[in-house]
This record gives structure tokens, sequence and C-alpha cells, in this order.
């Protein structure tokens, strides 16, 4: 019997800035299906099996360069796995 769930990822930001809340209008605009929870003090971001966060959507939500590196400032937690974090985009989902 094969297990067809559909499991979702997502990260949890800091709710501090105006910048994360662009972050997540990038990660909003790359993942079809993205759902934002706003709690005090953070903003959770789901999505069914994959999230890409790519670095050009994000340059385009903040109009500024941005590194990926500079995700790590703003993320408090993620649930599922990093399977890419390269230059251009970092990849969370998970591997089973």
């Amino acid at each position: 019997m094969s297990d067809t769930r559909v499991r979702n990822v997502g990260v949890d930001l800091q709710d501090a800035n105006e910048e994360n809340l662009r972050l997540v209008q990038a990660i909003v605009a790359d993942n079809d299906g993205a759902q934002v929870t706003r709690m005090p003090g953070l903003v959770r971001v789901q999505v069914p099996s994959c999230m890409t966060i790519r670095r050009e959507t994000v340059e385009t939500h903040l109009g500024r360069e941005w590194e990926t590196p500079e995700f790590q400032l703003a993320i408090v937690s993620y649930f599922g796995h990093i399977s890419t974090w390269e230059d251009d985009e970092i990849v969370i989902k998970w591997d089973h």
C-alpha cells in the first residue's frame, strides 16, 4: 500500500521588520499553495511537498541585492529538509 499523503514543508521567520515580510512575499510568489500564518513574533509559511526560495525573486521584492546566507538572519525554524542551499536558491523538501 502506498502512502499518498502530501506533507507540508515550511519556515518560521521573525516578524520583526519589513525585509522579512518582503521575504515572505517572495516565498509566496514562487510557491503554489503557500499558506501564511501570522503569530506573535513570527510568520509561518508552509507549502505542500517542496519550497523554493529564489534569490532573484527575493531581490525583486526587497529592491536590492540579496544573498542566500542572509536567510539565516530571518529564520527561526523550519520543517522539512534543506536539500539545496546554493547562491541562487534554497530548496526545502522531505527526502522520503
